[in-house]
Order: structure tokens, then sequence, then C-alpha cells
């Protein structure tokens, strides 16, 4: 892989990875007036419509074996993923949840040194992730030495990122099929939004459009689903293409710290030592991760955007 195409797969990583780390200031908010799966559906759609117009082709699939790919990649990566997520905060605290979700590169490291041939699970990896989770857990508890168990909400948080790994798995696989990436990822959205249907009979919706008269859930539900939805999906999956699922998975460990440093600008919450000292540890983490995870990075057959 060219250096260019390599400093690309980072930057777009990053840039997925500071617009997730905001995104709980967002959801925060709109569950004031919507349920989570409320908040799901109206994301994805929104950010079906931004990708549609983007790229209004009809993407053509060459075999049955690649729309099940894609089929699998909506149902994990889109629809089992923020449901299960969801669904776990209701039952576990957030601190809790945070910490078990961060654990979704090992995972997928794990997973796609089964499944994928180019993706070796390494010492120096194992070792990253162990001081990153340290840093999390400090970050997530912040001097508070007391842990309460939810075990139904722990072990659905505990199952949400082992399905966010397999989606990973599915979308470096869908990179390799030469599919342009606008047009891979509007698939996605489409059969995530499929399965999501089920749903709306087993939680609460309504389509209630009055609320988004409202301009605060107006500009929340966009930045959700252009920002975090369209643009994000978008480029995790290019970065996907170009750094491999492992390599890209390290950045996820960014996200406490992303979370912190937006909760202290925008909700004005204090930063203490410990959480300055989880913020250093986890960042530590993520570089022993992703400097050592590989010596090289498969190269990409995922069309360019254009």
């Amino acid at each position: 892989m060219s250096e260019n195409k390599h400093t690309a797969g980072h930057l777009l990583a990053l840039l997925t990875i500071l617009i997730w780390g905001t995104t709980f200031i967002s959801t925060k908010i709109l569950l004031i007036d919507f349920t989570p799966v409320e908040i799901l559906l109206f994301r994805f759609l929104i950010g079906y419509a931004v990708l549609f117009l983007i790229y209004p082709r009809v993407m053509r699939i060459s075999t049955i074996r690649d729309e099940m790919l894609f089929m699998a990649a909506g149902l994990c990566g889109v629809t089992l993923y923020f449901l299960i997520e969801n669904i776990a905060l209701v039952f576990t605290l957030a601190s809790n949840a945070g910490v078990i979700v961060s654990i979704a590169p090992f995972f997928t490291a794990v997973l796609a040194h089964f499944f994928l041939k180019d993706e070796p699970l390494s010492r120096h990896f194992v070792v990253g992730f162990a001081i990153a989770l340290t840093g999390i857990v400090i970050i997530a508890f912040n001097g508070r030495y007391s842990l309460q168990l939810n075990p139904l909400g722990d072990l659905l948080a505990f199952v949400a990122p082992a399905v966010w790994a397999i989606y990973s798995v599915l979308m470096r696989k869908i990179g390799d099929l030469q599919y342009h990436t606008i047009g891979a990822t509007r698939k996605v959205f489409f059969y995530g939004l499929l399965f999501m249907l089920p749903a709306l009979f087993l939680f609460e919706f309504h389509f209630d459009m009055e609320r988004l008269a409202d301009l605060s859930n107006l500009s929340n539900l966009l930045f959700l689903g252009v920002g975090a939805s369209a643009l994000c999906f978008a480029t995790w999956n290019r970065a996907v293409s170009l750094l491999g699922a492992v390599k890209t998975s390290v950045y996820i460990y960014l996200v406490p710290v992303i979370t912190l440093l937006a909760s202290a600008l925008l909700l004005h919450e204090p930063i203490t030592w410990i959480t300055m000292l989880g913020a250093v540890l986890t960042l530590l983490g993520s570089i022993i991760s992703e400097r050592k995870v590989r010596k090289h990075a498969p190269g990409s057959k995922l069309s360019e955007i254009h």
C-alpha cells in the first residue's frame, strides 16, 4: 500500500472517532423527547437519504454471496449493535457499558485472526489492549472504587462489541469486492433499516413529526444522521478497506477520551487528575496496539470515492 493511502486511512479513522466520540451529547438531548428505537430509525433514515443523494446510482451486486454479506453487515453493524447497546443502557450503568463496549477492538482482532488472511493477532496488540482498557476503566469510574454489577445489562453490553467485531470483519470482506464506498455503505444502511422494522413493534415508537419543529431536536438528529451515520460509516468503511479491520478498530479506544474532552467543553464537566491519567493510558495503549498490530497494511480493492 502506498504511504498516501496509509495516511488517508488513519485520517479517516480519526475523523470518524472524533465525531462518534461526541454523539452521546446529541443522543442524551434527544432522549428527552424520543425513545432509543425512534432515534435509531430517524438517524439511519436521514443517513440513507444523504447517501442516496450523494450516490443515486443503482448498485448491482455480482453474486448472492455478496448480497448475503451486505445483509449480514446491515444486521450486525446497524440493527443489532445499536439496539443491543441502547437496551443494555436501560439495565446497567453507562460507566459499565462504556468499559465493556470498549473491548470491541479485541473481539475484532480475534475474529480477524481466524477469518481474514492478513490480519494477525500479535502480542503487542494484546499489551496495548490491556493498557488502553486500564485507562478506559479509570476514566469510567473516575475514583469511584465500587462496581455495581447488573447481569442482564452487562451481558448485553458484552454482546454489543462482539456484534460490532463481526460487522468490521464483514466490511473488510466487502472492501475486497470492488464496490463503491458510498454505494456499499448505503446498501448496508438499507438492510439495517429493513431488519429494524420488527423492532418498531417490540419497542415504543411514534411517528410524531411535531417533535422535529424543535430546533434542538432537528439539529441533533441531523448531526446523528448526516455526520455520525452517513459520513462516519462511509469514512469508517473506507478506513477498514485501507488499513484492515484490526488496525482501524484500535481507534475505538479513543472514544472515551474524546467523550471526556467533549464533556468538559460542551457540558462543562470537570476533568480530574484521575481522568487525565486514564486518558494518557488509553492513548498510550492505542499507540502501542496501532503501531504493532501488523507490519504491512493490506491494500484496498474498494473503489475510490468520487
